[in-house]
């Protein structure tokens, strides 16, 4: 189980990770900061800008929790900040695991989601391998036909609880994104429809306006990529 400290911990790697952005939206850049929602994706950015860059992300994939850690940072500076690039996030979720974690990290107003998002992705190494040590016990609560009832004991089992709590959000407020059926579904047809007109076979993969990167999986790759635009 997920301790307190974990969080607490991850709140320091969040400030870390977020520190350029907080600056850059105090001198009057807010771009990093906005945050546009739709069926399909959260677009971070400018909703003028004249690139679009999307990533497809799993929050059970470790090259996407480096690549938050590595490639986000320098995107925020770099491109979004600059208004000519808004980046939509498209989870793809691979598992129940995913699912639970994505509702979490879309939970409440849109501007909460690039502190839920990273999150998530800087606390990857403490959650994950309880998940992968899961016993029968436990994974037969995670795949109950009760869908409600089977997230909140991933929730429970993995420490997401107290990791939303620490971005703020009471049990009762966690519990409620978990409950929305209609978000679960939307999400999961996401993917295929992802899969279907992207071809998105593995993670993280990336898209610039519209068109999928072959061989791009990390940062390096994806920066030359946008540098090839600008």
């Amino acid at each position: 189980m997920i301790r307190m400290n974990t969080a607490k911990r991850a709140g320091r790697l969040m400030a870390l990770a977020g520190a350029a952005f907080v600056g850059i939206a105090a001198t009057g850049t807010p771009w990093h900061a906005t945050v546009t929602e739709s069926d399909r994706a959260q677009t971070i950015g400018n909703p003028e800008a004249e690139l679009r860059l999307t990533e497809f992300v799993s929050y059970t994939c470790p090259h996407c929790a480096t690549f938050t850690m590595q490639g986000e940072p320098p995107l925020q500076l770099a491109y979004i900040g600059s208004g000519k690039l808004k980046m939509e996030v498209r989870s793809v979720i691979r598992n129940d695991i995913d699912l639970v974690a994505t509702m979490l990290a879309q939970c409440g107003d849109s501007d909460k989601f690039i502190r839920n998002h990273t999150m998530f992705m800087l606390t990857q190494r403490s959650w994950l391998p309880v998940a992968q040590r899961a016993n029968q016990g436990q994974i037969a609560r995670w795949t109950g036909p009760d869908k409600y009832a089977a997230r909140r004991s991933i929730a429970s089992d993995l420490g997401y609880y107290a990791l939303m709590e620490s971005r703020g959000y009471s049990r009762t407020d966690t519990d409620r994104c978990l409950a929305d059926q209609a978000v679960a579904d939307r999400l999961r047809a996401n993917t295929d429809a992802d899969f279907e007109e992207f071809g998105v076979q593995s993670t993280p993969s990336f898209a610039i306006d519209g068109q999928l990167l072959e061989g791009v999986h990390e940062w390096r790759t994806l920066e030359s990529a946008l540098n090839d635009r600008f």
